[in-house]
Order: C-alpha cells, then structure tokens, then sequence
C-alpha cells in the first residue's frame, strides 16, 4: 500500500471514529474503484459499526460510503440513510445546435471549474444531456457556473434523485469458456485473448464487485459484477448450460 492509501485509509478509520464516538452519521467524498477497494480491505477493523455505500442511484460506480453508529441503526434500519448527494439535470439549451457529448466532455467542463473529482460522482448520460451526481454543498454552484460543455450552451437545474430513471444499455453476450475464471470472462466481454488482458487483472486495474482482484484464476459467481478501469464493466449471470465437449455456455451483460 502507499503512503497516499495508507493515509486514505486513515481517513475512513478517523471518519468511523467520529461516527462512534460522537453518535452521527459520517460520510466520505465520493470514492473510485480503488478507493472502493481499500474500503473493502479495511472493514475487519471497520466492524465496531455499520457502514452503506451509495452513489445516487441503483448501480452507480463511484460512492459515498456513510458510517452509521448504533443509536442510529433503529431508527434506519434495513432503509438508506440520507446521503449529502444531490442530482443535478444538464440539458442543452438548443438541441438543434447542440454537440454529441461524451463523459469526457461533461467531466473536462467540471474540471475547468476546479471542482476536485473526489466531490463528483457518476455522470449518467442520456438522449438528451445527462445527469451528474455531486456533494450537495457544491450544487449551486455548479448549476450557476456550468453554462457550457465543449461548444454547447447548456443549462443545470437541481432535481430529485428519484427523477433518474436509469436504465442501462445492455448487450447480451453468450459464449463458451473453459471455466469460469476471471481472464476466461474478460475475453469474452471484451473480444480480447487472454493473454492480452492479462496485464489488465495483474497490473490491478480489474475489480469485482468493487474489489480489486490480481488473481486471472479467480473463480466468478453469478451476479458478479466486473469493472475494468479503460474498458468497462459488465455483468456474470451465470452458466446456461454445459456442451457436449465439457464447456461452460455462458452469459454475461456488458455495460455499453
């Protein structure tokens, strides 16, 4: 681990600390991937209380995570707790004129502002604009000084977070493998040898279910979801069936 992670986990023991100590909810920014996975490496000595990741919506990649001490637990329950985040609706204020934005194009304006990145969460894109996910302290500011994408005029309204209905477009992919080991589902999600993406799982750029995974043998279960920093992620849903040759039909859902 390096001194960056080292203090990144301090962090989250010092926020769990106020949690328990003080008897409120504590909240970290926005966390990535490998954020994710520190978090995941740490919860042994996280288990003095509760802790519930969420990022604004159902399958949102990067998240807040929230410790919640017990006095709190009855009064939330199984429920999520209310979370700093706030949803922010970007449309263009001339579609007729408007650019094909990418992710890229709504994060470069972002970054313009100096917003830092650990203050933003997923940019959802749709049809029409997108939605972007941010701390809640910085909405206004956001939605008064975001006035432009790329060439784009654009304009940002707050909205509730129940107004995204996400739903992801999903290409279904069946294929046969050997086994159902991680290098074996990425290169049938990604039409890439095995060989090739190896470097991928090796060089830790592969998580599974948020957690960082170096082993291009580890075994997938069913549900598994798998994100790969540069390529994207997708879904393991499971066998169909075995073929007459002893390998596994499968099926997986790849985030496009």
């Amino acid at each position: 681990m390096t001194r960056e992670e080292e203090l990144f986990q301090r962090r989250l023991l010092d926020l769990a600390d106020t949690a328990w100590n003080r008897g409120i909810i504590t909240y970290t920014d926005f966390l990535n991937l490998n954020e994710q996975n520190i978090y995941h490496d740490t919860l042994k000595q996280l288990s003095f209380l509760e802790s519930r990741g969420f990022g604004g919506y159902a399958c949102a990649e990067r998240q807040m995570i929230a410790f919640i001490p017990d006095a709190l637990l009855t009064v939330w329950g199984d429920q999520r707790p209310p979370y700093p985040i706030a949803c922010i609706r970007i449309t263009p204020l001339n579609r007729k004129f408007s650019d094909a934005l990418s992710h890229r194009d709504y994060l470069g304006s972002l970054m313009n502002l100096g917003i830092d990145r650990c203050k933003i969460g997923d940019i959802v894109l749709q049809e029409e604009g997108a939605f972007l996910f941010c701390q809640d302290k910085i909405a206004d500011y956001l939605c008064g000084e975001l006035t432009r994408v790329k060439h784009t005029t654009v304009n940002c309204r707050l909205c509730d977070l129940e107004e995204l209905h996400y739903e992801p477009k999903l290409q279904e992919i069946i294929g046969t493998v050997a086994s159902v080991r991680l290098d074996a589902l990425l290169s049938l999600a990604f039409g890439s040898s095995r060989s090739g993406l190896t470097g991928l799982i090796e060089g830790g750029k592969t998580f599974v279910n948020g957690r960082m995974t170096t082993s291009n043998g580890y075994h997938l279960k069913e549900g598994d979801m798998i994100s790969v920093r540069g390529y994207g992620r997708f879904r393991y849903c499971g066998v169909v069936t075995a073929t007459k040759k002893g390998r596994n039909l499968v099926k997986i859902e790849k985030y496009v």
